[in-house]
C-alpha cells in the first residue's frame, strides 16, 4: 500500500507541476499578446502566486518521491531511464529558476506600468522574450521525463 500511495502522490505532484506550467504559459502568452498593462499586470501577479504555491512545492517533492519510489521498487539508480530522467529534470529546473525570477520582474514592471497608465517598457519585453526562450526547453525536458517515467525504456 505504501508504494501505491507514494506513486499516486508522485503522479499527482507531476500533474500539478506540468499543469501549472502549461496553464501559466497559456495565460501569460495571451495576456502579453493583448499588450494591455492592466491585463498583463493581473495575469503575472496570478502566475507568480501559482508558481510559488504549486510549482515550487512540487519541484521539491518530485525528486524526493521519485527516489523513494525507485528505492521501494528496487530500481537501481544507475538505470538509464533514471539517469536520463535526472538529467532532463535538471534541465527543466535550470530553466525554471530564471523563469521564476523573470516572472517576478515582469510582475513588478507590469504593475508599475498599469499603476501609472503607461505602456510596457522595452525592459518588460526583454524579460518576456527570455521567458519564452526558457519555456521551450523546460517544456520538452518535462515531457521527456514523463515519457521516461511511463515507459522506463533503458
Amino acid at each position: 500500500m505504501e508504494y501505491l500511495l507514494v506513486k499516486w502522490l508522485h503522479i499527482l505532484a507531476s500533474t500539478l507541476l506540468f499543469g501549472t506550467g502549461i496553464g501559466s504559459a497559456f495565460y501569460m502568452l495571451f495576456a502579453n499578446l493583448n499588450r494591455q498593462p492592466q491585463v498583463i499586470a493581473f495575469v503575472t501577479r496570478q502566475v507568480v502566486i501559482a508558481d510559488w504555491l504549486f510549482t515550487a512545492t512540487t519541484i521539491v517533492f518530485q525528486p524526493v518521491s521519485g527516489f523513494y519510489l525507485a528505492y521501494l521498487a528496487g530500481f537501481p539508480l544507475d538505470s538509464g531511464w533514471i539517469k536520463w530522467s535526472i538529467v532532463l529534470y535538471a534541465v527543466g529546473l535550470a530553466c525554471w529558476l530564471p523563469v521564476t525570477w523573470l516572472q517576478i520582474r515582469m510582475r513588478d514592471v507590469s504593475g508599475h506600468a498599469a499603476a501609472h497608465g503607461t505602456d510596457m517598457p522595452p525592459e518588460y519585453w526583454r524579460y518576456f522574450r527570455a521567458w519564452v526562450a526558457l519555456g521551450f526547453p523546460a517544456l520538452f525536458a518535462f515531457i521527456g521525463v514523463f515519457y521516461l517515467m511511463v515507459t522506463k525504456p533503458l
